[in-house]
C-alpha cells in the first residue's frame, strides 16, 4: 500500500468519524461554529497538506534528483514501483 493510499484511507476515516460526531449532536440552534467545525477543517487541512508532501517528486538535496523508476523482472515482466535518487 503506498503512502498516498494510506494518506487518503486515514483521511475518509477521520472525515467519516467526525460526521459521526457531527451528526449525532442535539437539535440544531444558531450559534457560532463549535468544535465540530475546528475538527472537520483540522482533517481537512491535514488531507491536502499530507497529499502535497505524498506527491512531491521534487529534489532530495544537494543535487540528487529523487523520482520513481519501473521495475521489471528477469523475464521483463513488469513487477512494480521504486523510488530512486540519482546525482
Amino acid at each position: 500500500m503506498s503512502i498516498k493510499s494510506k494518506i487518503a484511507a486515514f483521511a475518509l476515516v477521520a472525515l467519516t468519524a467526525a460526521g459521526t460526531v457531527a451528526s449525532s449532536t442535539q437539535s440544531a440552534q444558531a450559534k457560532g461554529p463549535g468544535i465540530g467545525f475546528g475538527i472537520a477543517a483540522g482533517v481537512v487541512g491535514a488531507a491536502v497538506v499530507g497529499s502535497a508532501i505524498a506527491a512531491n517528486n521534487g529534489y532530495y538535496g544537494y543535487g540528487y534528483r529523487c523520482g520513481w523508476v519501473r521495475q521489471y523482472d528477469g523475464y521483463g515482466n513488469y513487477v512494480g514501483r521504486v523510488r530512486t535518487c540519482n546525482y
